[in-house]
């Protein structure tokens, strides 16, 4: 499935470009029997098969060249991805990460090899796989030479605790909706103040986890009276 989306756009010229690498293992390789199983029925019953925590020990321990590398696992019940993990993970040696499958992994595993579950959100997927993917490409585009401007990931949705405030572009009118005033005026004080205000009010109504969990001094820069367009 590797590299999938991130062999194109700008994680796939920057894979080319060697600013990142990224190496596929496959599981199986560490299994020891003729049929290359890793996964069997769970202790205690139920449904589904459960990845067997000595063939993934295994595959990691064949993995882990660096021991400062973080070790990850994609989980539905991990906690949940943010900008500012996705940001400390970029600017480390890399991760490795474990791709789950079936029912899930073998507990021992997860605690002998000292996996740090990670959630991309409150949903369930058939792999691991596709979580990885997201958590890579939330990554790599923060290492520097990726993105065209530095600002580009300073002023985006998180960055700040905020969602972004919205974007505007030509044409000047689209459809009766004109680009608000405040946008063409030249004024870059009263720019950021209009997009402050708007990026705080998004997140007030769409995120007010977000908005709660925003510290007492970031709350404090709030413009006053600012603009509406």
């Amino acid at each position: 499935m590797f590299p999938g989306p991130l062999g194109i756009s700008l994680a796939g010229r920057a894979l080319a470009s060697g600013l990142w690498a990224l190496e596929a293992r496959d599981i199986r390789n560490a299994a020891t029997d003729k049929h290359r199983s890793v996964d069997d029925t769970p202790a205690g019953g139920g449904p589904g098969m459960v990845l067997r925590a000595d063939v993934l020990a295994a595959a990691i321990d064949a993995a882990a060249i660096m021991p400062d590398r973080p070790r990850l696992l994609m989980s539905p019940r991990g906690r949940p991805l943010t900008q500012s993990r996705a940001a400390e993970l970029a600017a480390g040696p890399g991760p490795l990460i474990v791709c789950g499958r079936f029912e899930g992994v073998d507990q021992r595993v997860i605690e002998a090899r000292d996996l740090e579950e990670v959630s991309i959100g409150d949903y369930v997927l058939s792999g691991g796989e596709l979580g990885a993917m997201v958590l890579i490409d939330a990554c790599v585009r923060l290492l520097p030479g990726v993105m065209g401007k530095l600002a580009s990931g300073t002023e985006e949705s998180f960055s700040d605790g905020l969602l972004e405030y919205p974007q505007y572009t030509r044409p000047q009118a689209f459809e009766g909706r004109p680009i608000p005033e405040v946008l063409l005026s030249g004024d870059h004080g009263r720019i950021a103040a209009w997009r402050r205000a708007q990026a705080e009010a998004l997140t007030r109504d769409r995120r007010p986890d977000l908005w709660v969990a925003r510290p007492p001094e970031a709350t404090a820069k709030t413009p006053k009276n600012a603009p509406d367009g």
